[in-house]
């Protein structure tokens, strides 16, 4: 008879496996994913939740992908799931890219790959946009101006003034840093 243990480990290694197979475009394309399977069908753990283990995994050395993974392995099993997470999460790209490797002059040249490829793109940009659709929605739902307003300025300060991106992402995390100061404060 099989623990309920070993059910979550081996749901966990199906799980991953899937979303690293069927999801192109890496990083924050997981996410919708991820929020399917383990927010909404399994209610392991809370939309905020989310959010917070994205943030982490994007924060951390590495793939986000399998940041990610491995952060919700963990919450969901501990030392072992994020083990199996993270190691479902890399090796559907490993064997894609052995698989390429060996026949890369075939494929460099195929028409039909490459509109396949095309057609993949098209796929993770409205991915992306339905991640970021979700993010903005829930920063709407905090009612915070700052954070509401972080997103169309960060665009402006990068694409209309050429401003560097980590020098955003710097007055991004200050911002929010003194915010969070702020707040703890005044609830004291």
């Amino acid at each position: 008879m099989v623990s309920q243990r070993t059910k979550l480990w081996l749901w966990l290694l199906s799980i991953n496996l899937f979303i690293s197979t069927f999801t192109f475009g890496g990083g924050y394309i997981v996410v919708p994913m991820i929020r399917k399977y383990f927010v909404s069908q399994k209610k392991l753990f809370g939309e905020d939740e989310l959010v917070d283990m994205a943030a982490i995994a994007q924060s951390a050395p590495g793939a986000i992908a399998i940041n990610l993974s491995t952060l919700i392995g963990f919450r969901v099993a501990g030392r072992m799931g994020a083990v199996i997470s993270c190691m479902a999460a890399v090796t559907p790209s490993l064997v894609i890219l052995v698989f390429i490797s060996m026949f890369y002059t075939a494929f460099a040249s195929n028409s039909l790959i490459s509109a396949v490829l095309k057609g993949m793109q098209a796929g993770v940009a409205a991915l992306i946009v339905d991640f970021v659709v979700d993010m903005c929605s829930m920063m709407i739902k905090e009612r915070s101006l700052l954070l509401t307003l972080m997103i169309p300025m960060a665009f402006l300060a990068c694409f209309v003034f050429k401003i560097n991106v980590a020098i955003i992402l710097a007055v991004c995390c200050f911002l929010c840093i003194v915010r969070v100061w702020w707040n703890e404060r005044r609830q004291k």
